[in-house]
């Protein structure tokens, strides 16, 4: 039992080659198992194995069949390795045969990282119906604005049907009202079949509080560490193999099994593990192990606010051989530079200095004393590519956690928006937008849960209110467990019809053509970089080269209109103008505004940028290769 097969799962109750049903679980700490079959009423025991590891050949319980499993001749319980379940956490288990989906997506090839812009969902919200076919019939949209991978918050089962998703029990099975297991895998292959990658966000770093039986069967948690949730995972304590193994298959069913393109750790720092291989080495060594069996490529996410590079580096430099990591540094820099006050962890940042160095650096602190914190922080990166590391101006994390879930479209103006856009998309890193964002989305994203045990319903209140209690504001905490409040964080489609939004997503939409058609954009080389910050005018300055072509990314963060003289190293050639976010075309409510920008510029000439303006010139480009995208069909975004 002890060696893990990465082609196919071994965990919960499986159908291989439509023969009779094999079951395996692991509960070291039961004397006696047995499978309860609903259906039949039939009880099957179990035989222990090694490893604390037991198992049943059978062929009485077929696909569609609920069971549970009963522990010491009394205690009964779903299957912690469940694929499904409708009745909810707490309702009995339901088998399920990943084999019988048909994919059509043979042909399809993961995206280089380089190329990947990601787009994250949330999937209950995004649209009226919340559900992975609804989310489908939205891809053509998606497609037509340029992300080429969808991420999408996680699908583990939770309670009810309203969660963010970071609440579930059973890391293997796919949220019922979602769509379940079919309607997840027929989502993947629908995406494929339209170009786009899927990246699912998982949480490894603990268990959901409501349905959650894990301890019943065997040490899935520890007293060793604590972690904000709780106890901390077991991974590096007595019996820890059993849950080590628990994860690494998980993240291996997801891969296989549903042809999932990336994974999202969520919050790796959380992940205490002090052996002598990390899980995340493991978890590397054995996802490289599938895709050499299965020629496929995956790649492995992270969150992590360690600031620390062995994370991203590869297994045979010691590292934990993570393929890329959101870096929340450049948000937090962006942020304070765009106007947010510098309280809370945003205290640790100055603006525009920091938002140039996480450009150059990625990292903002790698090394530097942080107030926050109050220690030194963080390791500098050497060697590491843009596509490692993922940026963003808003994610649901940096706006859910806002006491009012504002989005930046309730905090800052029309011009601003555009101004932090750009700033994203012209960055050398992985670009991620957050639902709505691109035209500008007004509803908020607020936090929501649906837990059906009061106390705890009271507690996640009361817990949500006590994280803000020293604000200065009167305004209620939004209860998180009511329908009204999630209701509220629903995408409202008609916007992109309407202005300015229509505007504003057509601007993200040339953004995003130029960084798909720019060899300077596209080529993620930190090196061929170079950024100046004008703190006294608010001004950042950045410029990009791959070979002979070259970007001039210049941003005014101040209110006023600012004037700089161009002043580039190099040959003295003439820059065009692409793309000006004052340009009349941008400026729906003001038609005769227009920037004064000149369309041709070169090394000496002035230079007026009006207020939290963008402007991207580029030099040595092929005009006739460059192709502005025509306007995303109204048709595609409607409700």
């Amino acid at each position: 039992m002890h060696q893990l097969n990465v082609t196919r799962r071994s965990l919960g109750i499986r159908f291989p080659d439509k023969s009779d049903a094999q079951v395996t679980i692991w509960a070291p700490k039961a004397t006696q198992i047995a499978l309860n079959i609903h259906e039949s009423q039939a009880v099957l025991p179990l035989q222990k194995d090694e490893l604390g590891y037991w198992h049943l050949t059978t062929d009485q319980i077929k696909p569609g069949d609920q069971y549970t499993f009963v522990l010491n001749g009394n205690e009964e319980y779903p299957d912690p390795a469940s694929l499904s379940q409708p009745q909810g956490v707490e309702g009995p288990s339901r088998a399920v045969d990943t084999a019988a989906y048909y994919w059509e997506d043979q042909s399809w090839i993961n995206p280089s990282l380089d190329s990947y812009l990601i787009y994250e969902i949330h999937t209950g919200s995004f649209t009226d119906a919340g559900t992975f076919k609804a989310l489908e019939a939205k891809l053509d949209y998606l497609k037509a604005l340029g992300v080429t991978a969808i991420e999408i918050m996680p699908v583990s089962q939770f309670p009810d049907s309203r969660n963010w998703g970071y609440d579930g029990v059973y890391s293997f099975a796919v949220q019922h009202s979602y769509g379940g297991v079919q309607g997840l895998q027929h989502l993947v292959n629908t995406c494929h079949y339209k170009g786009l990658a899927v990246v699912l966000d998982v949480v490894y770093n603990h268990f959901g509080p409501e349905g959650n039986h894990m301890e019943n069967f065997g040490p899935y948690l520890t007293d060793k560490y604590r972690t904000p949730w709780g106890r901390g995972i077991n991974l590096d304590d007595n019996w820890c193999d059993g849950v080590r193994r628990h994860f690494i298959e998980n993240a291996l069913m997801w891969f296989r099994d549903f042809h999932i393109d990336a994974l999202r750790l969520d919050a790796v720092h959380a992940l205490m593990d002090f052996g002598p291989v990390h899980l995340l080495q493991e978890l590397r060594q054995k996802v490289n192990e599938l895709m050499q069996a299965t020629g496929r490529q995956h790649y492995l996410f992270v969150e992590c606010d360690l600031n620390d590079p062995r994370y991203i580096k590869p297994l045979s430099e010691q590292g934990y051989g993570m393929d890329a990591q959101w870096i929340d540094e450049f948000h937090h820099a962006l942020r304070v530079a765009v106007g947010e006050d510098k309280t809370d962890y945003y205290a640790d940042f100055d603006g525009l200095n920091h938002l140039a160095k996480s450009y150059k650096d990625a990292f903002v602190y790698d090394g530097q004393f942080s107030v926050v914190r109050q220690k030194l922080f963080g390791q500098k990166v050497h060697g590491n590519a843009g596509q490692q590391f993922i940026v963003f101006s808003q994610n649901h994390d940096q706006i859910g956690n806002r006491k009012q879930g504002e989005r930046s479209s309730q905090l800052y103006s029309y011009e601003m928006l555009k101004l932090m856009a750009g700033a994203v998309l012209v960055s050398p890193f992985i670009p991620l937008l957050f639902m709505g964002e691109e035209w500008g989305e007004t509803n908020p994203f607020f936090y929501f849960v649906n837990h059906t045990e009061p106390e705890l319903a009271e507690a996640v209140r009361q817990g949500r209110k006590e994280e803000f209690a020293t604000d200065d504001d009167d305004d209620d905490v939004p209860d998180p467990q009511t329908k009204e409040t999630f209701e509220q964080t629903k995408l409202q489609w008609q916007l992109p019809a309407q202005e300015p939004h229509r505007t504003l997503l057509r601007y993200y939409q040339t953004l995003i053509a130029l960084r798909h058609q720019l060899p300077a954009l596209y080529h993620l080389d930190r090196d061929q970089l170079d950024v100046v910050a004008d703190t006294d005018k608010e001004l950042l300055t950045v410029r990009r080269w791959y070979e002979d072509q070259h970007v001039l990314c210049l941003m005014n963060f101040s209110k006023q209109p600012q004037s700089t003289t161009l002043s580039v190293s190099g040959e003295d050639i003439c820059w065009e103008k692409l793309l000006d976010s004052a340009d009349a075309q941008w400026q729906p409510n003001v038609p005769s505004a227009s920037s004064k920008c000149p369309v041709l510029i070169k090394n000496g000439d002035a230079i007026l940028l009006q207020p939290e303006s963008f402007i991207l010139y580029a030099q040595h480009h092929e005009k006739s290769r460059f192709h502005l995208p025509d306007p995303i069909p109204q048709r595609l975004y409607v409700p």
